[in-house]
Protein backbone atom coordinates (compact mmCIF):
# COMPACT_ATOMS: atom_id res chain seq x y z
CA UNK A 1 0.00 0.00 0.00
CA UNK A 2 1.22 3.49 -0.74
CA UNK A 3 2.19 5.55 2.27
CA UNK A 4 -0.19 8.43 2.53
CA UNK A 5 -1.01 11.67 4.16
CA UNK A 6 -4.63 11.45 5.32
CA UNK A 7 -6.47 14.72 5.77
CA UNK A 8 -9.91 14.22 7.28
CA UNK A 9 -11.94 17.22 6.27
CA UNK A 10 -15.58 17.77 7.10
CA UNK A 11 -18.51 19.97 6.01
CA UNK A 12 -17.20 23.49 5.86
CA UNK A 13 -19.70 26.35 5.60
CA UNK A 14 -17.85 29.15 3.80
CA UNK A 15 -19.18 32.67 4.13
CA UNK A 16 -18.54 35.53 1.65
CA UNK A 17 -15.91 37.09 3.92
CA UNK A 18 -13.86 33.87 3.58
CA UNK A 19 -13.25 34.38 -0.16
CA UNK A 20 -9.65 33.51 -1.02
CA UNK A 21 -7.31 35.97 -2.71
CA UNK A 22 -5.70 33.38 -4.99
CA UNK A 23 -2.85 35.47 -6.45
CA UNK A 24 -1.60 36.13 -2.93
CA UNK A 25 -1.36 32.38 -2.28
CA UNK A 26 1.09 31.65 -5.10
CA UNK A 27 4.33 32.28 -3.23
CA UNK A 28 3.43 30.03 -0.31
CA UNK A 29 1.98 27.35 -2.59
CA UNK A 30 5.14 27.20 -4.68
CA UNK A 31 7.33 27.12 -1.58
CA UNK A 32 5.50 24.16 -0.04
CA UNK A 33 5.40 22.36 -3.39
CA UNK A 34 9.12 22.76 -4.01
CA UNK A 35 9.96 21.88 -0.41
CA UNK A 36 8.02 18.62 -0.70
CA UNK A 37 9.59 17.73 -4.06
CA UNK A 38 13.04 18.35 -2.56
CA UNK A 39 12.39 15.76 0.15
CA UNK A 40 13.61 12.40 -1.14
CA UNK A 41 10.69 10.16 -0.24
CA UNK A 42 11.65 7.02 -2.07
CA UNK A 43 10.55 3.95 -0.10
CA UNK A 44 11.95 4.12 3.43
CA UNK A 45 12.09 7.92 3.57
CA UNK A 46 8.42 8.91 3.82
CA UNK A 47 8.69 10.05 7.44
CA UNK A 48 10.82 12.99 6.27
CA UNK A 49 7.79 14.41 4.47
CA UNK A 50 5.53 13.64 7.43
CA UNK A 51 7.84 15.64 9.70
CA UNK A 52 7.66 18.61 7.33
CA UNK A 53 3.87 18.44 7.11
CA UNK A 54 3.50 18.08 10.85
CA UNK A 55 5.60 21.20 11.48
CA UNK A 56 3.57 23.25 9.03
CA UNK A 57 0.16 22.05 10.19
CA UNK A 58 0.83 22.20 13.91
CA UNK A 59 2.43 25.61 13.44
CA UNK A 60 -1.02 26.77 12.34
CA UNK A 61 -2.74 25.09 15.27
CA UNK A 62 -4.00 22.05 13.32
CA UNK A 63 -3.54 18.88 15.40
CA UNK A 64 -1.95 15.87 13.74
CA UNK A 65 -1.38 12.21 14.48
CA UNK A 66 1.18 9.85 12.98
CA UNK A 67 0.86 6.10 12.52
CA UNK A 68 3.63 3.76 11.42
CA UNK A 69 4.37 0.07 11.26
CA UNK A 70 7.84 1.11 10.08
CA UNK A 71 9.12 4.30 11.78
CA UNK A 72 10.77 5.38 8.51
CA UNK A 73 7.47 5.11 6.60
CA UNK A 74 5.01 7.01 8.74
CA UNK A 75 1.53 8.19 7.81
CA UNK A 76 0.01 11.44 8.99
CA UNK A 77 -3.58 12.35 9.85
CA UNK A 78 -4.62 15.97 10.28
CA UNK A 79 -8.05 16.83 11.57
CA UNK A 80 -10.10 20.01 11.70
CA UNK A 81 -12.93 19.46 14.14
CA UNK A 82 -16.56 20.10 13.32
CA UNK A 83 -19.87 19.57 15.05
CA UNK A 84 -20.42 16.09 13.61
CA UNK A 85 -23.79 16.85 12.02
CA UNK A 86 -22.71 15.49 8.61
CA UNK A 87 -20.57 12.64 7.37
CA UNK A 88 -17.00 13.58 6.49
CA UNK A 89 -15.01 14.32 3.40
CA UNK A 90 -11.54 12.84 3.20
CA UNK A 91 -8.73 14.33 1.14
CA UNK A 92 -5.54 12.33 0.91
CA UNK A 93 -2.29 11.95 -1.00
CA UNK A 94 0.63 9.57 -0.88
CA UNK A 95 4.08 10.85 0.05
CA UNK A 96 6.25 8.14 -1.50
CA UNK A 97 7.85 8.42 -4.95
CA UNK A 98 9.36 5.89 -7.32
CA UNK A 99 13.10 5.48 -7.90
CA UNK A 100 15.30 7.51 -10.21
CA UNK A 101 18.08 6.94 -12.72
CA UNK A 102 20.11 10.08 -12.12
CA UNK A 103 22.00 9.84 -15.40
CA UNK A 104 18.74 10.48 -17.28
CA UNK A 105 17.99 13.77 -15.51
CA UNK A 106 19.17 17.19 -16.75
CA UNK A 107 18.89 18.45 -13.14
CA UNK A 108 19.17 16.92 -9.68
CA UNK A 109 15.92 14.86 -9.41
CA UNK A 110 15.35 16.19 -5.89
CA UNK A 111 16.25 19.82 -6.54
CA UNK A 112 12.74 21.00 -7.54
CA UNK A 113 14.58 23.20 -10.04
CA UNK A 114 12.55 25.95 -11.71
CA UNK A 115 13.48 25.75 -15.38
CA UNK A 116 11.62 26.68 -18.57
CA UNK A 117 8.39 27.25 -16.64
CA UNK A 118 8.46 23.80 -15.01
CA UNK A 119 9.26 22.43 -11.58
CA UNK A 120 11.55 19.45 -12.20
CA UNK A 121 11.84 16.60 -9.76
CA UNK A 122 10.73 13.11 -8.78
CA UNK A 123 7.23 13.41 -7.36
CA UNK A 124 6.51 16.68 -9.15
CA UNK A 125 3.47 15.06 -10.78
CA UNK A 126 3.04 11.89 -8.67
CA UNK A 127 1.83 12.80 -6.08
CA UNK A 128 3.16 16.02 -4.59
CA UNK A 129 0.78 18.36 -6.43
CA UNK A 130 -2.13 16.66 -4.63
CA UNK A 131 -0.17 16.65 -1.38
CA UNK A 132 0.51 20.39 -1.74
CA UNK A 133 -3.07 21.23 -2.67
CA UNK A 134 -4.41 19.33 0.34
CA UNK A 135 -1.95 21.06 2.63
CA UNK A 136 -2.90 24.50 1.34
CA UNK A 137 -6.61 23.77 1.64
CA UNK A 138 -6.17 22.75 5.27
CA UNK A 139 -4.17 25.89 6.03
CA UNK A 140 -6.69 28.17 4.33
CA UNK A 141 -9.62 26.58 6.12
CA UNK A 142 -7.94 27.13 9.45
CA UNK A 143 -6.81 30.68 8.72
CA UNK A 144 -10.26 31.70 7.52
CA UNK A 145 -11.89 30.28 10.66
CA UNK A 146 -14.33 28.20 8.65
CA UNK A 147 -17.20 26.81 10.73
CA UNK A 148 -17.33 23.02 10.41
CA UNK A 149 -20.40 20.80 10.35
CA UNK A 150 -18.59 17.43 10.41
CA UNK A 151 -16.07 15.58 12.51
CA UNK A 152 -16.39 11.84 11.83
CA UNK A 153 -12.99 10.24 11.37
CA UNK A 154 -13.32 6.55 10.70
CA UNK A 155 -15.97 6.49 7.94
CA UNK A 156 -16.15 9.16 5.28
CA UNK A 157 -18.94 9.69 2.81
CA UNK A 158 -16.64 10.84 0.01
CA UNK A 159 -12.92 11.14 -0.62
CA UNK A 160 -10.71 12.99 -3.11
CA UNK A 161 -7.19 12.00 -4.08
CA UNK A 162 -5.01 11.31 -7.13
CA UNK A 163 -6.22 9.45 -10.19
CA UNK A 164 -7.75 12.14 -12.41
CA UNK A 165 -6.40 14.94 -14.55
CA UNK A 166 -7.27 17.84 -16.81
CA UNK A 167 -6.17 17.83 -20.45
CA UNK A 168 -4.82 20.96 -22.15
CA UNK A 169 -5.07 21.48 -25.91
CA UNK A 170 -3.93 24.67 -27.64
CA UNK A 171 -3.40 26.35 -24.28
CA UNK A 172 -6.90 25.62 -22.97
CA UNK A 173 -8.30 22.93 -20.68
CA UNK A 174 -10.69 20.93 -22.86
CA UNK A 175 -11.33 17.87 -20.72
CA UNK A 176 -11.52 17.06 -17.03
CA UNK A 177 -11.10 13.36 -16.29
CA UNK A 178 -12.53 12.37 -12.92
CA UNK A 179 -11.26 9.00 -11.73
CA UNK A 180 -14.22 6.83 -10.78
CA UNK A 181 -12.72 3.34 -11.23
CA UNK A 182 -9.36 1.63 -11.45
CA UNK A 183 -7.86 -1.63 -12.56
CA UNK A 184 -6.41 -4.02 -10.02
CA UNK A 185 -2.76 -5.17 -10.00
CA UNK A 186 -2.67 -8.99 -10.02
CA UNK A 187 0.91 -9.94 -10.78
CA UNK A 188 2.13 -13.48 -11.42
CA UNK A 189 5.36 -15.30 -12.16
CA UNK A 190 5.64 -17.81 -14.96
CA UNK A 191 8.11 -20.47 -13.79
CA UNK A 192 9.49 -22.89 -16.37
CA UNK A 193 11.50 -25.93 -15.27
CA UNK A 194 13.73 -28.31 -17.21
CA UNK A 195 16.98 -30.25 -17.00
CA UNK A 196 20.20 -28.38 -16.41
CA UNK A 197 23.26 -29.19 -18.46
CA UNK A 198 26.15 -28.02 -20.61
CA UNK A 199 25.40 -25.27 -23.10
CA UNK A 200 27.07 -27.28 -25.86
CA UNK A 201 24.29 -29.89 -25.86
CA UNK A 202 20.80 -28.72 -26.89
CA UNK A 203 17.88 -30.07 -24.85
CA UNK A 204 14.19 -30.35 -25.74
CA UNK A 205 13.20 -29.38 -22.18
CA UNK A 206 15.32 -26.19 -22.06
CA UNK A 207 13.53 -24.03 -19.48
CA UNK A 208 14.38 -20.79 -21.29
CA UNK A 209 12.87 -22.03 -24.56
CA UNK A 210 9.64 -23.10 -22.83
CA UNK A 211 9.45 -19.84 -20.89
CA UNK A 212 10.07 -17.78 -24.03
CA UNK A 213 7.22 -19.51 -25.83
CA UNK A 214 4.89 -18.88 -22.89
CA UNK A 215 5.87 -15.21 -22.65
CA UNK A 216 5.30 -14.79 -26.38
CA UNK A 217 1.79 -16.23 -26.04
CA UNK A 218 0.68 -14.11 -23.10
CA UNK A 219 2.42 -10.99 -24.42
CA UNK A 220 0.40 -11.16 -27.64
CA UNK A 221 -2.82 -12.33 -25.98
CA UNK A 222 -5.79 -10.17 -26.94
CA UNK A 223 -7.92 -10.59 -23.87
CA UNK A 224 -11.67 -9.95 -24.29
CA UNK A 225 -12.95 -6.38 -24.39
CA UNK A 226 -15.49 -5.56 -21.69
CA UNK A 227 -17.01 -2.14 -21.01
CA UNK A 228 -18.37 -0.99 -17.66
CA UNK A 229 -20.45 2.08 -16.78
CA UNK A 230 -17.37 4.27 -16.39
CA UNK A 231 -15.60 3.24 -19.60
CA UNK A 232 -18.80 3.24 -21.66
CA UNK A 233 -19.54 6.81 -20.53
CA UNK A 234 -15.88 7.74 -21.05
CA UNK A 235 -15.83 6.72 -24.72
CA UNK A 236 -19.32 8.10 -25.38
CA UNK A 237 -18.30 11.54 -24.11
CA UNK A 238 -14.87 11.37 -25.71
CA UNK A 239 -16.54 10.77 -29.08
CA UNK A 240 -18.62 13.92 -28.61
CA UNK A 241 -15.58 16.17 -28.39
CA UNK A 242 -13.15 14.42 -30.75
CA UNK A 243 -12.25 14.96 -34.40
CA UNK A 244 -14.46 12.98 -36.83
CA UNK A 245 -12.04 10.07 -37.39
CA UNK A 246 -11.36 9.64 -33.67
CA UNK A 247 -15.04 10.04 -32.82
CA UNK A 248 -15.94 7.30 -35.29
CA UNK A 249 -13.45 4.92 -33.65
CA UNK A 250 -14.68 5.65 -30.12
CA UNK A 251 -18.28 5.15 -31.22
CA UNK A 252 -17.28 1.94 -32.98
CA UNK A 253 -16.09 0.53 -29.64
CA UNK A 254 -19.65 0.73 -28.35
CA UNK A 255 -20.96 -1.60 -31.08
CA UNK A 256 -19.79 -5.25 -30.96
CA UNK A 257 -20.11 -5.48 -34.73
CA UNK A 258 -17.56 -2.69 -35.32
CA UNK A 259 -15.38 -2.82 -32.21
CA UNK A 260 -12.54 -5.05 -33.46
CA UNK A 261 -11.04 -2.64 -36.01
CA UNK A 262 -11.23 0.22 -33.51
CA UNK A 263 -9.54 -1.91 -30.86
CA UNK A 264 -6.64 -2.70 -33.18
CA UNK A 265 -6.10 1.00 -33.88
CA UNK A 266 -6.04 1.76 -30.16
CA UNK A 267 -3.65 -1.10 -29.50
CA UNK A 268 -1.13 0.45 -31.90
CA UNK A 269 -1.77 4.13 -31.21
CA UNK A 270 -3.58 4.71 -27.89
CA UNK A 271 -2.29 2.11 -25.47
CA UNK A 272 -3.96 3.57 -22.39
CA UNK A 273 -7.38 3.58 -24.08
CA UNK A 274 -6.77 0.00 -25.25
CA UNK A 275 -5.91 -1.05 -21.71
CA UNK A 276 -9.08 0.52 -20.33
CA UNK A 277 -11.09 -1.94 -22.40
CA UNK A 278 -9.78 -5.18 -20.93
CA UNK A 279 -7.72 -7.01 -18.35
CA UNK A 280 -4.18 -6.48 -19.63
CA UNK A 281 -1.13 -8.74 -19.40
CA UNK A 282 2.36 -7.30 -19.84
CA UNK A 283 5.65 -9.20 -19.33
CA UNK A 284 7.98 -6.93 -17.36
CA UNK A 285 10.83 -9.02 -15.89
CA UNK A 286 12.90 -12.06 -16.87
CA UNK A 287 15.26 -14.14 -14.76
CA UNK A 288 17.30 -17.16 -15.92
CA UNK A 289 20.77 -18.64 -16.09
CA UNK A 290 24.11 -18.38 -14.30
CA UNK A 291 26.51 -18.54 -17.23
CA UNK A 292 26.71 -18.48 -21.01
CA UNK A 293 27.67 -22.17 -21.11
CA UNK A 294 25.04 -23.45 -18.63
CA UNK A 295 21.51 -24.58 -19.44
CA UNK A 296 19.49 -23.53 -16.38
CA UNK A 297 17.01 -25.85 -14.72
CA UNK A 298 14.62 -22.97 -14.06
CA UNK A 299 13.61 -19.70 -15.73
CA UNK A 300 10.96 -17.22 -14.71
CA UNK A 301 9.12 -14.18 -15.99
CA UNK A 302 7.04 -11.63 -14.09
CA UNK A 303 3.75 -10.51 -15.63
CA UNK A 304 2.09 -7.24 -14.67
CA UNK A 305 -1.62 -8.02 -14.91
CA UNK A 306 -4.06 -5.13 -14.52
CA UNK A 307 -7.49 -6.62 -14.02
CA UNK A 308 -10.84 -5.01 -14.71
CA UNK A 309 -12.75 -4.26 -11.49
CA UNK A 310 -15.19 -7.15 -12.04
CA UNK A 311 -12.64 -9.73 -13.24
CA UNK A 312 -12.81 -13.24 -11.77
CA UNK A 313 -9.06 -13.55 -11.34
CA UNK A 314 -8.96 -17.30 -10.67
CA UNK A 315 -10.91 -17.96 -13.86
CA UNK A 316 -8.55 -15.61 -15.69
CA UNK A 317 -5.53 -17.61 -14.48
CA UNK A 318 -7.23 -20.77 -15.76
CA UNK A 319 -7.67 -19.15 -19.16
CA UNK A 320 -4.02 -18.15 -19.19
CA UNK A 321 -2.93 -21.70 -18.35
CA UNK A 322 -4.97 -23.04 -21.28
CA UNK A 323 -3.38 -20.46 -23.56
CA UNK A 324 0.16 -21.40 -22.46
CA UNK A 325 -0.66 -25.12 -22.68
CA UNK A 326 2.71 -26.32 -21.38
CA UNK A 327 3.13 -28.61 -18.34
CA UNK A 328 6.69 -27.30 -17.90
CA UNK A 329 5.38 -23.78 -17.17
CA UNK A 330 3.53 -22.99 -13.95
CA UNK A 331 1.61 -19.83 -13.09
CA UNK A 332 2.53 -18.63 -9.60
CA UNK A 333 0.30 -15.73 -8.40
CA UNK A 334 2.01 -13.08 -6.27
CA UNK A 335 0.21 -11.57 -3.25
CA UNK A 336 -2.34 -8.96 -4.28
CA UNK A 337 -1.85 -5.60 -2.58
CA UNK A 338 -5.19 -4.01 -3.51
CA UNK A 339 -8.72 -5.36 -3.40
CA UNK A 340 -11.21 -5.57 -6.23
CA UNK A 341 -13.69 -2.74 -5.73
CA UNK A 342 -16.73 -1.34 -7.53
CA UNK A 343 -16.57 1.93 -9.43
CA UNK A 344 -17.69 5.09 -7.67
CA UNK A 345 -21.12 6.23 -8.75
CA UNK A 346 -21.76 9.04 -11.22
CA UNK A 347 -25.00 10.19 -9.56
CA UNK A 348 -23.59 11.41 -6.23
CA UNK A 349 -23.46 14.92 -4.85
CA UNK A 350 -19.65 14.73 -4.90
CA UNK A 351 -19.50 13.91 -8.60
CA UNK A 352 -21.96 16.71 -9.39
CA UNK A 353 -19.81 19.16 -7.43
CA UNK A 354 -16.71 18.08 -9.36
CA UNK A 355 -18.61 18.60 -12.62
CA UNK A 356 -19.76 22.04 -11.50
CA UNK A 357 -16.33 23.17 -10.35
CA UNK A 358 -14.71 21.88 -13.54
CA UNK A 359 -17.12 23.83 -15.73
CA UNK A 360 -16.77 26.98 -13.67
CA UNK A 361 -12.98 26.92 -13.66
CA UNK A 362 -12.56 25.56 -17.19
CA UNK A 363 -15.39 27.00 -19.33
CA UNK A 364 -16.21 24.77 -22.27
CA UNK A 365 -14.37 21.76 -20.87
CA UNK A 366 -16.07 18.36 -20.95
CA UNK A 367 -16.18 16.38 -17.70
CA UNK A 368 -15.57 12.67 -18.24
CA UNK A 369 -15.46 9.78 -15.74
CA UNK A 370 -12.38 7.64 -16.29
CA UNK A 371 -10.93 4.33 -15.20
CA UNK A 372 -7.27 4.42 -14.25
CA UNK A 373 -5.07 1.70 -15.68
CA UNK A 374 -2.79 2.21 -12.68
CA UNK A 375 -3.58 1.76 -9.00
CA UNK A 376 -4.23 4.07 -6.06
CA UNK A 377 -5.43 4.05 -2.47
CA UNK A 378 -8.97 4.61 -3.72
CA UNK A 379 -9.25 0.84 -4.14
CA UNK A 380 -9.13 0.28 -0.38
CA UNK A 381 -11.60 3.11 0.22
CA UNK A 382 -14.07 1.89 -2.37
CA UNK A 383 -13.81 -1.65 -1.01
CA UNK A 384 -15.05 -0.23 2.31
CA UNK A 385 -18.08 1.30 0.62
CA UNK A 386 -16.77 4.84 0.19
CA UNK A 387 -17.40 6.87 -2.96
CA UNK A 388 -13.86 7.92 -3.90
CA UNK A 389 -12.89 10.19 -6.81
CA UNK A 390 -9.60 10.97 -8.51
CA UNK A 391 -8.51 14.45 -9.54
CA UNK A 392 -5.29 16.04 -10.74
CA UNK A 393 -3.66 19.13 -12.27
CA UNK A 394 -3.84 20.09 -15.93
CA UNK A 395 -1.25 19.15 -18.55
CA UNK A 396 -1.05 18.47 -22.25
CA UNK A 397 -1.24 14.86 -23.36
CA UNK A 398 2.30 15.11 -24.74
CA UNK A 399 3.63 16.45 -21.45
CA UNK A 400 1.87 13.73 -19.46
CA UNK A 401 3.33 10.99 -21.64
CA UNK A 402 6.85 12.44 -21.69
CA UNK A 403 7.22 13.77 -18.14
CA UNK A 404 4.37 12.37 -16.06
CA UNK A 405 4.20 9.78 -13.30
CA UNK A 406 7.02 7.19 -13.27
CA UNK A 407 8.70 8.72 -16.33
CA UNK A 408 12.49 8.90 -16.62
CA UNK A 409 12.31 12.67 -16.07
CA UNK A 410 9.32 14.05 -14.16
CA UNK A 411 8.17 17.65 -14.13
CA UNK A 412 5.07 19.81 -13.74
CA UNK A 413 4.29 23.23 -15.22
CA UNK A 414 4.38 25.85 -12.49
CA UNK A 415 1.29 27.42 -14.07
CA UNK A 416 -0.70 24.21 -13.39
CA UNK A 417 -0.06 24.13 -9.65
CA UNK A 418 -1.99 27.25 -8.65
CA UNK A 419 -5.33 26.51 -10.37
CA UNK A 420 -5.19 22.96 -9.05
CA UNK A 421 -5.04 24.24 -5.46
CA UNK A 422 -8.08 26.39 -6.24
CA UNK A 423 -9.83 23.40 -7.83
CA UNK A 424 -9.38 21.33 -4.67
CA UNK A 425 -10.54 24.23 -2.50
CA UNK A 426 -13.69 24.80 -4.54
CA UNK A 427 -14.46 21.08 -4.63
CA UNK A 428 -14.05 20.73 -0.87
CA UNK A 429 -16.08 23.80 -0.02
CA UNK A 430 -18.61 22.97 -2.71
CA UNK A 431 -19.47 19.59 -1.19
CA UNK A 432 -19.21 20.76 2.41
CA UNK A 433 -20.83 24.19 2.39
CA UNK A 434 -24.43 24.90 3.25
CA UNK A 435 -26.03 26.54 0.23
CA UNK A 436 -22.99 26.14 -2.02
CA UNK A 437 -23.63 27.43 -5.58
Amino acid sequence: MKHVMLLFLLALPVWPQAAVDWPSQKTETLQHYRDLVQIDTRAGNETKAVEYLRRVLEGEGIPTQTFAQDPARANLVARIKGNGSKRPLLILAHTDVVGVQREKWPVDPFSAALKDGYVWGRGSSDDKPVLTANLMVMLLLKRNHIALDRDVIFHAEYSLTEGGNATIENGKVVRMNIGTAEKVPARVRLVATGTSGHGSMPRMDNAIVHLSTAVEKVGRWETPMRLNDTTRTYFEKLAQISAPDDAARYNALLNPATAEAAEQYLRANEQQSYSMLRTSVVPTMLKAGVGANVIPSEAEATLDIRALPDENIDRFYDQMAKLIDDPQVKIVPLPMTRPFSPASRLDTEMYRVLERVSRRMYPGATVIPSMSTGASDKAQLRAKGQQSYGIGPAATLEETLAHGAHSDVERMAESSIYPFVQFVWESVTGIATTGAP
